[in-house]
């Protein structure tokens, strides 16, 4: 079983980290339908900067050794971040299909995190090296 979670696991994980780096890097470079489309969505298009930073922060993150505890924070991000362009889609009265890539993405967050081996998860002890007293439940 842990060979067949792993394998869904950098399987998940290939296709969320293509999924945000190409978002990510449309977003950055403000391609005219991406400002476009989040306009419609209501959002103002500096916005698109800011989530393409993150998206590529998260994915750098998420695909390092180690910062377990960074990684909790990198797939939360992305869990809200396609929660929330679902909801947007839902909320402007867009047909479901505008919100299908959101929707793929969530999946595929939840899969990749649902299935990632233990060295990747906080609190492990294969996470000490570089980890911080949060990771350990350290009182400060």
């Amino acid at each position: 079983m842990k060979k067949r979670n792993l394998i869904i696991y950098w399987i998940a994980t290939g296709w969320l980290a293509l999924g945000m780096v190409s978002t990510g890097i449309v977003q950055l470079l403000g391609v005219k339908e991406e400002v476009q489309a989040i306009a419609v969505l209501g959002y103002p298009a500096y916005l698109l900067t800011l989530l393409g930073v993150l998206k590529l922060m998260g994915v750098a993150v998420m695909l390092l050794p180690r910062l377990a505890l960074l990684k909790e924070w990198a797939y939360a991000g992305f869990f809200f971040a396609m929660s929330g362009a679902i909801y947007s889609h839902l909320a402007v009265g867009q047909s479901g299909t505008d919100m299908l890539p959101a929707l793929l993405l969530l999946v595929l967050t939840g899969l990749s995190w649902s299935t990632r081996p233990a060295s990747r998860k906080a609190g492990s002890q294969f996470s000490v090296a570089g980890s911080s007293a949060i990771e350990h439940n350290h009182r400060y």
